[in-house]
């Protein structure tokens, strides 16, 4: 009888294949998956990515079988590299097409990318391009000072870049940085810089509370002090932005073309393009890199001890990207005679545009009448830029 519901219920019976710890940690994701479902269903954590994600978890943990004498299940195997093999998963795994075609080449990060370009506006960063790439070079302190600390935790020179880039707060970038550099760590470091990334709306508002004096963050910026940028120019200025930055770092260039794509579509007012790209190819590859990335994450990929440090040194290089866009906030603020309100220095963490609408909603707890957004997009964008070149420098570097 024990035999016969053992086969019946084959996703119960597994869990008698695994020590111990295995169970626990496959209980474990389990758990997370519903936690991740209900904050995002709160709207705690960000819906798009982390509701999908946390449901393939669930799935992906729970409806384990055995396939060849291992442990496995039928939503992904990302571990496979004989290419008979690879092409052969296709036809047993739902979801292996996606992987193997979308997220082994990088392709889910140019598609990203290319819906950003749509909905981002480039004017603040075209009338004061120095004030926003300075600001966003600052907010680049974690992808920078994590590096260091990772190698000296015991990675290798690679899997250090790739963790470290997650400091730039820019999803597409940690894709397509963990694949060039650290494939066998792609998961964990890509599931951590999503989790992180939505909860930077939390998180930030509270470090700007402990630093930013309120008579600060209430400072009100004269919008009329925005020159006029005509779509003729913009489009100019992102043509040669994406020659010169794939000239400079040819191993970024698909991002570069993905991103800079989205910004000419939006600006040669292309409104079935524009629909496109955000409506369809946006929120499509945001689904898809949510719950595949979900599905990824299942518990032979977690028994890798190092995740945990992983989680720790993914939150370090926010909170110090956070704190290096926060200092160059006040340093514009103090240059600038206190025109500028300090808060657009969160938006240098290149977390489209989120970090953006974060110094916005501080700007208006302290007063209702500062508006900032237009402002605070500069840094955003050039974040996407500087987070880029430093993904760039790692990948050219390393690889």
């Amino acid at each position: 009888m024990l035999t016969q519901a053992a086969h019946i219920f084959e996703g119960l019976s597994t869990f008698g294949q695994m020590d111990a710890q295995t169970i626990v940690i496959r209980l474990v994701l389990i758990i997370t998956g519903l936690l991740l479902i209900y904050l995002s269903a709160r709207d705690i954590l960000d819906p798009m990515v982390l509701m999908p994600m946390g449901l393939a978890m669930v799935l992906v943990n729970g409806a384990t079988l055995t396939i060849e004498g291992k442990l496995a299940n039928l939503f992904v195997d990302p571990m496979l590299a004989d290419p008979e093999r690879v092409v052969n998963s296709m036809q047993i795994f739902f979801l292996q097409p996606i992987y193997n075609l979308m997220f082994s080449n990088g392709l889910i990060a140019c598609l990203v990318f290319m819906g950003i370009g749509v909905i981002t506006p480039l004017d603040y960063l075209i009338a004061s391009p120095l004030t926003s790439l300075l600001i966003a070079i600052g907010a680049e302190l974690g992808s920078i000072l994590t590096f260091p600390l990772a190698v000296g935790l015991g990675f290798s020179y690679k899997e250090a870049a790739a963790i470290a880039i997650v400091g730039g707060a820019d999803g597409p970038m940690v894709l397509f940085t963990s694949l060039e550099l650290a494939k066998k760590l792609f998961v964990p470091i890509s599931v951590v810089a999503y989790v992180y990334l939505s909860i930077t709306y939390a998180l930030y508002p509270y470090m700007i509370k402990l630093i930013i004096p309120k008579r600060l963050q209430g400072i009100a910026m004269d919008l009329h002090s925005i020159p006029k940028v005509s779509a003729r120019q913009k489009l100019i200025f992102s043509v040669l932005a994406a020659a010169v930055l794939s000239i400079l770092f040819p191993v970024a260039a698909p991002l570069f073309a993905s991103f800079f794509i989205g910004v000419m579509v939006r600006e040669a007012d292309l409104p079935r393009y524009q629909r496109f790209l955000d409506e369809v190819m946006l929120t499509g590859s945001t689904f898809f890199l949510g719950f595949v990335l979900g599905a990824l994450f299942s518990f032979y990929v977690v028994t890798d001890a190092r995740v945990l440090l992983i989680m720790v040194l993914g939150l370090v290089a926010i909170i110090l990207s956070g704190l290096g866009g926060i200092a160059s906030g006040l340093i514009a603020y103090k240059l600038s005679g206190g025109k500028i309100n300090p808060l657009i220095g969160i938006a240098g963490v290149s977390c489209v545009p989120t970090t953006a609408k974060v110094a916005q909603k501080c700007a208006l707890a302290a007063n209702k009448h500062a508006i900032i957004l237009p402002f605070a997009m500069g840094p955003n964008v050039a974040g996407v830029i500087t987070t880029a070149i430093i993904a760039g420098i790692y990948v050219g570097l390393l690889r």
